[in-house]
């Protein structure tokens, strides 16, 4: 299949070269010419602007905007709905308000324009380890892009299947999952990302509280001089907290033990803030949620703690998120 890419960055060049991988078509523009040239060179189609994308793209066009949330997302999508043709479809693969893709999908079926809005988590690793997908929109637009979300998702792999699944795996167990009408893609991914500040706020205050047993607060017959490298890798071998995220973790330990390259400055990306708003909305009580986002503002007003380098580092690891600097 082909499908247009706008957004040639961190995860938006190595969503085109794994589409290329599975023997899809790519057509690809960013302001960073040089992305271009590069993606050019791996087999995709280059172009100067978004008329020459509609303009290489056969009917029923598809086009996947990859841009940071707000208004360089918004602007884009407002100058292709000029340029497509009815029955041709926008997807929104980045951090989008469910509430915007709503609207959005509302404004562009009047003008027989099709919307997909795909909650897209992998970060700098998916072109090895392919993406998870949660894909609003309407059903059977998603059904005709399917074979492009199938060669991005990680697949089967060697996972093991859940208890109680039998039969050929679904396109969850793929990595994929079409989660509802536009928004519901958004949606399902900003509380993904919500969990995600919690499940990081955990590792980051345990390893905070093992590092500090060696600390000067404590009598020195109290004090356990603990190597947290090491008891980050023991606890990724058989152990119930063993993730992704504690591998990140291990591997910034085993580098930099004490993380002297991170300030320590947390930032948060939009959706923290979104899932504790939906909350709130929707009367659901999430205090490890909230109180995960609270400590990331606190982080930018304070001197940083160990564990706010621990948050750094895996933030580093799977996003390639740099610190921003304190105000």
């Amino acid at each position: 299949m082909q499908l247009g890419i706008v957004g040639l960055g961190r995860m938006g060049g190595n969503i085109a070269r794994r589409l290329m991988r599975a023997g899809h078509q790519t057509v690809v523009h960013d302001r960073n010419r040089d992305a271009v040239t590069a993606l050019a060179g791996d087999g995709a189609q280059g172009v100067d602007d978004l008329a020459a994308m509609v303009q290489a793209l056969q009917a029923p066009r598809a086009v996947w905007v990859m841009l940071p949330a707000g208004e360089p997302t918004e602007q884009t999508i407002a100058q292709l709905a000029d340029l497509l043709e009815p029955g041709d479809a926008i997807i929104d693969g980045g951090n989008t308000f469910y509430k915007d893709d709503m609207r959005r999908a509302a404004e562009l079926a009047t003008r027989g324009l099709h919307y997909l809005d795909v909650g897209t988590s992998g970060g700098v690793w998916g072109l090895e380890r392919g993406y998870c997908m949660m894909i609003g929109g309407e059903r059977e637009v998603f059904e005709r892009l399917e074979p492009l979300f199938a060669a991005l998702a990680p697949g089967v792999g060697d996972i093991p299947r859940t208890h109680g699944r039998s039969g050929e795996p679904v396109r969850a167990e793929h990595g994929y999952i079409h989660a509802g009408p536009p928004g519901a893609g958004h949606y399902v991914k900003m509380v993904h990302n919500g969990i995600e500040y919690g499940l990081m706020q955990a590792y980051a205050e345990g390893f905070d509280l093992l590092r500090s047993k060696g600390g000067n607060e404590l009598p020195e017959d109290q004090r356990f001089d603990l190597n947290v490298a090491e008891i980050a890798e023991v606890w990724r071998r058989g152990s119930v907290v063993t993730s992704w995220l504690l591998d990140l973790t291990a591997d910034a330990l085993v580098a930099d033990p004490q993380l002297a390259q991170f300030s320590g400055s947390v930032s948060d990306s939009g959706e923290g803030r979104w899932t504790v708003d939906a909350a709130v909305e929707q009367a659901v009580p999430v205090p490890v949620l909230s109180s995960a986002l609270f400590a990331r503002f606190r982080s930018r007003q304070q001197q940083g703690t160990f564990g706010d380098k621990v948050l750094s580092a895996m933030r580093l690891g799977f996003g390639g998120h740099v610190e921003n600097k304190r105000p």
